[in-house]
């Protein structure tokens, strides 16, 4: 019996007029609570991705509830991206595709493929069909990984 087939694993904060889009790997009810602080983070610091991660980190790791959560969160503007977890690290990945979990390499992988051979054949694959393909790909690849896909783009 499979417990998490359906589970959403992204979400959509606005704060400040801005746009952010998180998403999650691990245990949903830790990140549920961990999307909570980062989104009054957000709140305390107007909008600041870069700032709400980084005292979402320092507290994750500092607090003696949240450094036993057991999840890790990918969170993006229109500008920005970072990848949190709850060692403290906070990444800020060198390329365009970000990806977290026991399928993020497998989705990766075939995302970057799938750019690669956009550009090589001047397909039309826009950014939705990318990732809904290569989340399909890892689904396929791995067995922790289901294809059940919510997509959230910021526009």
């Amino acid at each position: 019996m499979a417990f998490k087939q359906k589970a959403v694993k992204v979400r959509e904060f606005k704060i400040a007029q801005k746009k952010v889009l998180g998403g999650f790997a691990g245990a949903a009810a830790d990140a549920l609570t961990l999307f909570e602080k980062f989104e009054q983070k957000l709140e305390q610091y107007e909008g600041d991705i870069t700032r709400a991660t980084v005292e979402l980190a320092k507290d994750w790791r500092m607090d003696k509830m949240l450094r036993h959560l057991d999840a890790m969160l990918v969170v993006m503007s229109d500008k920005n991206s970072f990848i949190i977890a709850g060692d403290g690290n906070v990444i800020e990945p060198d390329g365009q595709v970000v990806a977290i979990g026991s399928g993020g390499g497998f989705a990766q992988a075939a995302a970057l493929a799938l750019i690669s051979k956009t550009k090589l054949y001047d397909s039309k694959l826009n950014a939705e069909q990318i990732a809904k393909n290569s989340l399909e790909i890892a689904a396929d690849l791995c067995i922790y990984t289901n294809d059940s896909i919510s997509v959230l783009e910021i526009k």
